[in-house]
């Protein structure tokens, strides 16, 4: 499902938000010369495809998004989690080096990459908001090598659940829209390993649950056990 609309059109109106979106959710832009589409995909589906056009900038108004590649052994190394608010789908290139795919049920904004391009030539404020999200990108990537390189698997583990925890903006009790097989293959470790790590971390008192994928973390013993 596609709605199009200016993108002034789609900041909250006085009195009240948008409806069907955070109204605390912050835009890329507030230039008038931005038009975008919402766009709706239900769970594991396609957004784009490795190797495809990269035509679209996309950012996440609702539900989350993986990013990832298919090795030529026929694994899949995930190297993002796209959350609230988060832009995904900018690239150097002229096609998508990774695919996309809604992990859950997920709503996007949908921006024309050559209008955005354009726009960014005579907008400072579109020009330094690419610029800030191409730096926490690199920056998520630089941690995330260091993670991979650097960290036990329990370690892995805990450091993306505080990670996932701080990204959600959530107080206390959060949801992980992500499966444990989805977790194996963002921190290089099998799925046994992660179901171990949380194990052990709910053992330790680390965490707590409340069915499959609502947690709730113990800051001080994460803390402990990253600073070890």
């Amino acid at each position: 499902m596609a709605i199009a609309a200016s993108h002034s059109q789609l900041l909250p109106a006085p009195g009240g938000p948008v409806a069907g979106r955070r109204h605390d959710l912050p835009m890329l832009t507030t230039s008038s010369e931005l038009v975008s589409t919402l766009s709706t995909y239900g769970r594991r589906q396609e957004i784009y495809g490795e190797g495809e056009e990269a035509a679209c900038v996309y950012q996440v108004i609702c539900g989350a998004v993986r990013s990832y590649n298919v090795l030529s052994d026929g694994r899949r190394q995930i190297s993002a989690f796209h959350l609230l608010g988060d832009i995904f789908g900018l690239e150097v290139h002229a096609v998508y080096g990774q695919s996309a795919e809604a992990i859950i049920e997920t709503t996007v904004m949908v921006y024309p990459r050559r209008q955005f391009e354009a726009a960014a030539h005579h907008d400072v404020q579109l020009a330094c908001e690419l610029w800030s999200i191409a730096l926490r990108q690199l920056e998520h990537r630089q941690a995330h090598v260091l993670l991979l390189g650097r960290r036990s698997a329990l370690e892995r583990v805990a450091a993306f659940l505080a990670e996932i925890e701080r990204r959600s903006g959530e107080a206390g009790w959060f949801d992980l829209p992500m499966t444990r097989r989805d977790i194996a293959d963002y921190l290089g470790l099998t799925i046994e390993t992660v179901s171990r790590a949380v194990s052990q971390l709910e053992a330790d008192g680390a965490l707590l649950r409340a069915g499959a994928r609502r947690i709730r973390l113990c800051h001080a013993a994460i803390r402990q056990l990253l600073r070890d």
